[in-house]
């Protein structure tokens, strides 16, 4: 589980994020980037009802990609605000294959480190 200080939780800050942002997709992951002034980073996780009518389904999506992005987090730059945006049709087999897809994504928009 993500920690609370790296989590965005109010609305202005999902607002902001999608305002200033740079946007990044890879099948259907879609991630939105934007740089804050802060010394840590922040995410934002957001999967709707196209994906699922679920709710269970849907958060577990969510804590597979918190756990990912908390077992990369050391390896990225700080001060990034990042929401992640599932798509429908986002399907994953394990968790490896999902955290090759956030790396891959997070390398495009050049917050992680060698």
């Amino acid at each position: 589980m993500l920690a609370r200080i790296n989590r965005l939780k109010k609305k202005a800050d999902f607002d902001r994020v999608f305002k200033a942002g740079k946007g990044f997709k890879d099948g259907f992951l879609y991630f939105k980037i934007a740089r804050n002034n802060l010394t840590v980073n922040r995410f934002g996780f957001i999967v709707g009802k196209k994906f699922s009518l679920k709710a269970t389904l849907r958060n577990r999506v969510k804590r597979k990609i918190a756990e990912v992005i908390r077992i990369i987090s050391p390896r990225l730059e700080k001060g990034v605000d990042v929401v992640i945006v599932v798509l429908p049709g986002f399907q994953v087999n394990d968790i490896w294959e999902l955290a090759g897809m956030v790396e891959e994504l997070l390398r495009k928009s050049g917050i992680l480190k060698k």
